[in-house]
């Protein structure tokens, strides 16, 4: 591995790259709690049709960020931000912004699988029931695909008037996935979502985010630099609320711009 660079990133060094359409476009973006900085000036691009693997040790404002982008922070009273998160030209953070459509439009798995306590068919089956949608052949259509973009099909078809709470953990996250891709979002958003997962699990998960690439920008919070390094297109670092570096995660992970990024990889600290 070549040499870092030890250079502080000013904005400069953080100006989205040039290439594919930027679907979302942060800009001087920054988060604190109580008047604690969790998220400091952070300037990035989320692309359409990619994966953004955002990386970091704990307490990075990782999952801070994540929630930012389809403004879940708004629920504790003292956040406060300041910057901008632009969808498609838009700021999210405007006061004629339907938040609740906003997150429909990102959707967001979390790292522990939460099924509702109904079956399989159910769970898939409520959030469009909620938006209107109740012509039972329409329904079976959406559980069908948002089953089959899960990568989760083929295990439950025979199986889908059965509780939720019988599958396994690693069927359980796939429902969580399926049932956010039912509400047809535009943006996946997913917390660490093979956190105690076992490999094959895992594998799953990370096969049905390739596939789900080619419909919609998706933006994973991860531990596991492994996991940032096999599943996704670009990678970005997050160290004490601030954006180290970005890039394609072929080059953050082999020539880092930064020793930062380089520690943090090899594993000399975090």
């Amino acid at each position: 591995m070549t040499a870092p660079s030890t250079e502080i990133p000013g904005r400069r060094d953080r100006t989205p790259e040039t290439g594919g359409r930027a679907r979302i476009i942060v800009e001087s973006f920054h988060a604190s709690f109580g008047g604690r900085a969790v998220l400091r000036d952070i300037d990035l691009e989320i692309r359409h049709r990619e994966r953004l693997a955002i990386i970091g040790p704990a307490s990075s404002g990782k999952t801070t960020f994540l929630r930012s982008l389809n403004r879940l922070n708004d629920l504790e009273p003292d956040f406060r931000k300041t910057g901008r998160i632009l969808l498609d030209g838009k700021d999210i953070y405007d006061a004629d912004v339907d938040v609740p459509s906003l997150r429909r439009r990102l959707g967001m798995v979390y790292a522990m699988p939460t099924p509702l306590p109904w079956s399989i068919y159910d769970n898939i089956a409520f959030g469009p029931r909620l938006s209107g949608r109740r012509r039972d052949e329409r329904l079976d259509e959406v559980v069908e695909r948002s089953l089959r973009g899960a990568f989760l099909w083929n295990e439950v078809k025979d199986r889908l008037r059965e509780p939720a709470l019988d599958l396994s953990g690693g069927q359980q996250q796939r429902l969580c996935l399926a049932r956010v891709l039912a509400l047809e979002p535009e943006v996946l958003l997913l917390d660490e979502p093979c956190s105690g997962l076992d490999p094959i699990s895992t594998a799953m998960i990370e096969d049905a985010l390739a596939d789900l690439r080619s419909r919609y920008s998706i933006v994973l919070v991860t531990n596991n630099t492994k996991q940032a390094a096999r599943a996704s297109d670009r990678t970005a670092f997050f160290l004490m609320g601030e954006l180290v570096e970005c890039g394609p995660t072929k080059q953050v992970f082999t020539t880092p711009r930064h020793q930062r990024t380089s520690d943090y990889i090899t594993g000399h600290f975090g």
